[in-house]
Order: structure tokens, then C-alpha cells, then sequence
């Protein structure tokens, strides 16, 4: 897997850091159209649509970047894993995470989150933000294995989910600058810490990963 001996820890945590920087191209997109003139809160649909598709675009665009930058430096394969057999147990501490994740948010939003969002939103503009939500899910995946194998890596430990630790320290707390709220940024923090879990119970399957964190993610 490795490709060369000068791979350490600090290679996987850089790449596990691309990915969460990759989340400021968002930033960098609301700058411009606001420079144009355009604000989300006045957005118009088809400004709306623009700005969704444009960011997860990006998101994407990045995040396959840092998959080949992987694997040019380390030759580490994202879409390898044990195969190992998922026990009884782990499948329903993943089942409780749903439930939690689902209780969580209908406290939350006072409501379920997906109707509520379909009911405002129409089905156009549903459709174009939970294609967002699926590319976020895609850094957000990228930071929890980088980071989970970075740390492993130096501590040969594979049992504490590091990079769900990362992703809550990073991702999760950004949410208290870009939502300008302290408990959502707690929150979501928090939800980093469940995803990096989620993780270790599927044997870091990325594809599984990929879908569970994407489906709680949007829950």
C-alpha cells in the first residue's frame, strides 16, 4: 500500500487537511457573489441552483484531486479494505446511530429535517441542495479516512475513531463561524465524532462509509 518509506503520518494528516480546506471554496464562491451582487439570503432560485452546483462541483473537483495526490504519494487505495465480515453488533450500533442522529434533529428542527427542507424549498431547489449534501458527505468521508489513517499510523492504533475526532475538531467547528451559532457548531462537532465511529464499524469500507455518512448526513 505504501508506496515509499518517506510516508508518514504527517502525509496522511495533510491530505485529511486538503480536504477540509477544500470546504472554504464555498467561502471563496459567497465572496465573489457578493462582489456581484448577490446574496444567498435574496438569492433567487436559479442563483440558488448556480451556487449549489458550482460548490459541489468544486467539491468534487478537489476531492478527487487529493484521491490522486494520495495515491501518487503513499499509493494508498481509498477504494481497498479487509473485507472483513460486519459483525451483529456493529450493525446495530450503526442502526443507533440513525435513530440517534434522527432524534437529534427532529429536536433540532422541530420536525423532520428532510420534509421540512422539501416543504420549503419545492422539489427544484431539494433536489440541487441534497446534491450539495452528497458532495459535502464526499470531504467530509475524504477527512475522516486521511485523518483516521494518519494517526493510526503513528499510534498503530485502529480502534478510536481519529478521524472522526479530526473531521469534529475541523468541519464540525467551522459551523460556529458559518452558521454564527456556538451549538450548532457543538453539533455538529459532535456528529463529526458519530461519523468517524461509523467508520470503524463498517471495517473502513469507504463505499459504506461513503453511503452511511452520506444518508445521516442529510438526515
Amino acid at each position: 500500500m505504501m508506496k515509499n518509506n518517506n510516508v508518514t503520518g504527517f502525509t496522511f494528516l495533510w491530505l485529511a487537511l486538503y480536504a477540509t480546506a477544500a470546504f472554504l471554496f464555498e467561502i471563496v464562491l459567497v465572496i465573489v457573489e457578493n462582489f456581484l451582487g448577490i446574496t444567498l439570503s435574496q438569492a433567487s432560485t436559479l442563483q440558488m441552483i448556480a451556487h449549489w452546483t458550482i460548490t459541489s462541483l468544486g467539491w468534487l473537483g478537489i476531492g478527487l484531486a487529493i484521491i490522486a495526490l494520495a495515491k501518487k504519494q503513499t499509493g494508498f487505495n481509498l477504494l481497498s479494505s479487509e473485507k472483513k465480515e460486519i459483525l451483529p453488533w456493529q450493525w446495530l450500533a450503526i442502526a443507533l446511530s440513525f435513530v440517534l442522529v434522527t432524534l437529534v434533529q427532529y429536536w433540532d428542527w422541530n420536525g423532520f429535517k428532510i420534509l421540512l427542507e422539501f416543504q420549503r424549498l419545492g422539489w427544484l431547489k431539494f433536489i440541487f441542495q441534497y446534491l450539495y449534501y452528497i458532495a459535502e458527505s464526499f470531504l467530509i468521508s475524504l477527512v475522516l479516512v486521511f485523518g483516521q489513517k494518519a494517526f493510526e499510523t503513528w499510534f498503530k492504533n485502529d480502534k478510536i475513531p481519529y478521524g472522526g475526532i479530526l473531521l469534529g475538531l475541523t468541519w464540525g467547528l467551522m459551523h460556529i463561524l458559518s452558521k454564527g451559532s456556538v451549538l450548532t457548531g457543538i453539533m455538529t462537532c459532535l456528529a463529526g465524532f458519530l461519523f468517524g465511529s461509523v467508520y470503524l464499524l463498517v471495517n473502513k469500507d469507504y463505499k459504506k462509509t461513503f453511503i452511511i455518512v452520506t444518508i445521516l448526513f442529510m438526515l
